[in-house]
């Protein structure tokens, strides 16, 4: 099975229907390496359909977070990202000072995410996201001023 046969049998099952718009933007999201912004799946879908409003990304990408098949993240920038969760998940961390970001694995938050379900009773989705700070670097240059 194809992954857009897969994707619109899930789009089915969650009872949304697998639109031709919906297809596109799932697929531009799937198959775009890394994060992406809704500007740019509006810009890479119009090639092909010229028709296609920001507002219906929008829309998509929220029922798409939703069935949690794309995540949204605040990296710091003008606009939150997307990104295909099928992949293993990850999280960023992202220097304030340089603006670097470093990949950290999932595996990392196993003690916050067991923390948070023992004391609080509370399953976390921890799917991809960002944390801020300082890099190592930035803050041994900083220590040296």
């Amino acid at each position: 099975m194809s992954c857009e046969s897969a994707t619109a049998l899930a789009l089915k099952e969650s009872g949304h229907r697998p639109t031709p718009q919906r297809l596109m933007i799932l697929s531009a999201v799937r198959h775009t390496p890394g994060h992406v912004t809704v500007v740019q799946i509006v810009e890479q879908i119009k090639e092909s359909y010229p028709f296609i409003d920001p507002s219906t990304v929008y829309r998509t990408l929220a029922v798409l977070k939703e069935m949690r098949l794309v995540s949204e993240t605040d990296m710091g920038a003008a606009e939150a990202v997307y990104e295909w969760i099928g992949q293993a998940r990850h999280h960023h961390l992202i220097c304030r000072m340089c603006e670097g970001v470093t990949l950290l694995e999932d595996s990392h938050l196993d003690g916050v995410s067991a923390h948070i379900r023992q004391n609080h009773g509370f399953e976390a989705d921890f799917d991809h996201f960002a944390i801020f700070g300082v890099c190592k670097k930035c803050g041994e240059e900083a220590d040296n001023e």
